[in-house]
Formats: structure tokens, C-alpha cells, sequence
């Protein structure tokens, strides 16, 4: 007896089956992560295109997560919607503090992992590090914040006054002893520091990713603090700038240590940048660009998993 004919499926009998063909569902796709980018687009600061360093890190970082830009006063309001929030160029909390503590209260109660997490101590808790630092012997600009300690600062002619709570420069201002000690009497206590205003050399800013060093920028001109050149650190520099990294003692992040070199070639340190560091990556090389948003990602995608 001939073999009873096979019916016709319209496919031909010699491709391979599909999920469809075989009674198995297509295999889906692997959700990718969600990255809320939290960034002020039309915030201008003084020598820096903040929105400019964003959008081409955000469409990076897109290669590998879902992301989404929001401003830092939407940020409590997203936040659950997404795995992770990353803190980038922000502006300064002192434009929108309310919103900041309300992000910070909302990631608490969610869990929710943030980038650079919210413990760092140092300008994320604003700048009272540097007057601990100071009383510590560290290598920092002498800082004080109460007026009978300004005769632990050097004589110089001119002091520069600043608010704690301060970034990007916003309150500072410069004047004699005398009338940063009266600053000092009639602010609020502990709201401001005074530091001596130094002649220095240069200033330097080394960048880090988790606790690995990635680059290292230099102005030369002191009065063009963001006319940036790469600058190749030596072993004592980084030594310098490794010691802030472990005090800070922050798992992840993105971190910026800016420092100056004074005239007889000491580092002090300027900033420990911890919050929303600005990165300056249209001042390096591709590769180094490349090299630095690769780390960024797998540092972001370790604290996904």
C-alpha cells in the first residue's frame, strides 16, 4: 500500500520549523533596564554647554538601557517608573531645593537605586567637608565657617566668601578679612565658609568612575577656570586625588576632585564633586570619551543586577 500523503502546511518541507509551527511561542526579548536621566537642559553655566554633554551621553548610554530625560523638578514624580535615576548636570540644588529633598525622601522610601547614590560626603552634603577636612590636615584650601576661626586662615588681602549649600559658583563673593568675618557674624550659623583667596599656578580636576581613575583635565590660565586641556597626571597626582576618592568611600559614581597647584607645587584640594560633576568630554580624545562611557555603563549596570 502506498504511504498515505502528507498534508500541505504551505510551507516547504525542507525549512526549519518555526516557534509557530512547532506549538512553541516565539522566545521574548530580554526587557532592557530604564535609566531616568536627570538633567536641566536649559541651565547655562559660564564656559559649559551642560545640555550639549547630556544629550550625546544620554544617546550612548541608550545603546544599552531605555532612557529618558527628565528635569530635577519632575525627578520625585518619575522615579517610580524606572530601575535606576541618574543624577547628571543638574544645576545647583540651591535653584530647587525642595524638589532635590523631595527626590532624595521618594528614592528612600522606593529603594529606588540612584547614580551617584545619595550617601557621598562630599558636595552632595554640601561643602561642610572642606572645614572637616581642614581641621583634619588634609591637603585642602584652609576653610573656616565661624568667625573665631578666622585667625586660623593665612593673611592675605582678600578672602572669598561662599555659601555651603553653593555650586557653579552661585554666592560667591570675594572681600577683606574684616568683612568676611562680619559675613561669617550675620549669616545663619554654619551656613557659610571662608577661604583664603590663593594665588596658585594652575588648577587640575581628575575624574573617577567608581574608584578607577579615567582622565585628567588642566586650565592653565587660572582666569579661564573652563578652557580645559588634557593633562597627564603623575603618580604623586594621583595619589593626591585617590585619597579624597577613599574618604568619600561612595561604592559607585561619578566623582570630580578639582584641586590647585600652588606656587611651590603643592596640590590643596578646590572641590570633592559628588553629586552631578561635570564632565568636560569635549575636552578628551575619542578613545578616551569611549573609554569612559563604556565604564560608566558597566558601573550603571552593576547596580541594576
Amino acid at each position: 500500500m502506498p504511504p498515505t500523503p502528507t498534508p500541505a502546511t504551505g510551507t516547504d518541507s525542507g525549512a526549519p520549523a518555526t516557534g509557530t509551527d512547532s506549538g512553541r511561542a516565539p522566545e521574548p526579548s530580554p526587557r532592557r533596564a530604564s535609566v531616568l536621566l536627570v538633567t536641566d537642559l536649559a541651565y547655562e553655566a559660564r564656559g559649559r554647554r551642560y545640555c550639549d554633554e547630556d544629550i550625546r551621553l544620554s544617546s550612548r548610554l541608550r545603546e544599552t538601557f531605555d532612557v529618558a530625560l527628565c528635569h530635577p523638578r519632575d525627578a520625585a514624580a518619575l522615579l517610580g517608573r524606572f530601575d535606576l535615576a541618574l543624577v547628571r548636570n543638574s544645576g545647583p540644588v540651591l535653584h530647587y531645593r525642595e524638589a532635590y529633598d523631595a527626590f532624595r525622601a521618594r528614592a528612600l522610601e522606593l529603594g529606588a537605586p540612584v547614580y551617584n547614590p545619595l550617601d557621598g560626603r562630599g558636595d552632595m552634603a554640601g561643602k561642610e567637608y572642606l572645614v572637616a577636612m581642614d581641621r583634619a590636615g588634609l591637603p585642602v584650601i584652609p576653610t573656616v565657617d565661624r568667625a573665631d576661626d578666622m585667625a586660623r586662615l593665612p593673611d592675605v588681602p582678600e578672602y572669598a566668601v561662599k555659601p555651603k549649600a553653593g555650586a557653579d559658583s552661585v554666592g560667591l563673593r570675594f572681600g577683606t578679612a574684616a568683612e568676611a568675618r562680619a559675613e561669617l557674624e550675620r549669616a545663619a550659623e554654619g551656613s557659610l565658609l571662608v577661604q583664603p583667596r590663593i594665588a596658585f599656578r594652575h588648577e587640575v580636576s581628575f575624574y573617577f568612575v567608581d574608584h578607577d581613575f579615567q582622565y585628567a583635565l588642566y586650565a592653565p590660565d587660572p582666569e579661564r577656570r573652563w578652557v580645559l586641556e588634557p593633562y597627564a597626571a603623575s603618580t604623586a597626582d594621583l595619589e593626591f586625588a585617590r585619597r579624597f576618592i577613599a574618604w568619600n568611600s561612595l561604592a559607585h559614581g561619578v566623582q570630580r576632585v578639582d584641586a590647585c597647584r600652588t606656587a611651590d607645587g603643592a596640590l590643596l584640594l578646590v572641590e570633592l564633586e559628588d553629586l552631578n560633576p561635570y564632565l568636560s568630554l569635549d575636552r578628551v580624545p575619542e578613545d578616551v570619551r569611549e573609554a569612559f562611557v563604556a565604564r560608566l555603563t558597566r558601573s550603571i549596570a552593576s547596580l541594576l543586577r
